[in-house]
């Protein structure tokens, strides 16, 4: 795989660069592990800037977040609503929690967004629940460019440092994927088991 990203940046350009970094965002063929730690390597070479990469890579993962929050506001919650009504039990979501995570995302939605395009897997999906929240677009662009800017630029100076090693990248950052995806399953599995108690609790009590 990453003869192959070298031969597309290598190839591409920078413009190689912005288009794995969207297709990764919009849909996933590889990592973005993979694709900033590639260009950073290109970038030691001399063949393209660090800074240009840096761009390119951030430009093109933005592109694809801007891609899933437009599809998921003209969703929205209200049309949303009947398939957490359907398939609440599959989805482990209530309406009053989808309630709350739209007043969490009202107060603390830069930092959820921020921080979130710093975290493996998350930062490809958090576009989702912003844009279905109604997020504003200029928080919402601010916040996401700040956290992949500094997604992308740290994976683009590892390689850029390590040259071909990613051997060292992905003993580092292969840990957190995975740990992070493990959390995912075993939080999903958990409220599996507890649907029923939480459904009743969050249930209107008859006056």
């Amino acid at each position: 795989m990453d003869e192959w990203v070298f031969q597309l940046v290598e190839g591409g350009g920078l413009a190689g660069i912005f288009l794995l970094m969207l297709l990764e965002t919009v849909f996933p063929p590889i990592p973005s592990e993979v694709i900033m730690p590639v260009a950073g390597v290109v970038a030691a070479r001399g063949e393209l800037s660090l800074a240009g990469v840096i761009i390119a890579g951030t430009a093109g993962a933005m592109a694809g977040n801007l891609f899933w929050y437009v599809i998921a506001r003209m969703i929205g919650l209200h049309r949303f609503r009947p398939l957490i009504e359907k398939y609440g039990r599959w989805l482990t979501l209530d309406w009053p929690e989808v309630e709350r995570a739209q007043s969490m995302f009202t107060r603390f939605g830069a930092a959820i967004v921020g921080f979130g395009r710093m975290i493996p897997t998350i930062r490809s999906v958090v576009s989702l629940p912003a844009g279905l929240v109604g997020m504003r677009l200029p928080g919402f662009l601010i916040w996401s460019t700040l956290g992949t800017a500094i997604w992308s630029a740290g994976l683009a100076i590892a390689g850029w440092v390590l040259g071909r090693q990613f051997d060292q990248i992905e003993r580092f950052i292969g840990p957190i994927s995975t740990g992070v995806i493990v959390l995912i399953v075993v939080v999903y599995i958990w409220r599996q088991l507890t649907w029923g108690r939480r459904n009743r609790r969050s249930a209107p009590r008859d006056l």
